[in-house]
């Protein structure tokens, strides 16, 4: 986390500008993910469009992830969690089955989870703003 906070510990410019905004967002996605780590969540499902897109790119290539028909099963069973790449300062932030440790063949991106009523009020905020 010292990475983290040398990385983002300079003072934003007022500047509205495209990268500050892009800043700003993935600062407010960081900040959210390290608050979800660690903690498993029921599987709220995929969204619709995420699912297609997945599927299709699983069509295209058969052996590049577990097939997301797999992966769902799973999140049913096992729940889901908010894990980070290998650069927690980067912003990239996946899902994964609950016991799972494979970012490569298990991740889904936040942003293709359904928001649904009752959820986890951070988890609902880290996947609208995944889907920006």
């Amino acid at each position: 986390m010292e990475n983290f906070e040398k990385k983002f510990s300079a003072p934003v410019p007022k500047e509205n500008s495209a990268r500050e905004i892009q800043r700003k967002k993935d600062l407010e996605l960081i900040a959210l993910a390290i608050e979800l780590y660690g903690k498993v969540f029921p599987f709220p499902g995929i969204d619709s469009g995420g699912y297609l897109k997945m599927k299709a790119v699983e069509e295209e290539h058969p052996d590049y992830t577990t097939p997301i028909d797999t992966l769902m099963q799973r999140f049913e069973i096992e729940g889901i969690k908010v894990i980070f790449g290998n650069d927690a300062t980067s912003g990239n932030v996946y899902v994964l089955p609950a016991e799972s440790h494979d970012i490569e063949n298990d991740s889904i991106f936040p942003r293709h989870l359904q928001v649904c009523e009752g959820m986890d009020e951070k988890l609902k905020k880290l996947i609208l703003l995944n889907r920006i």
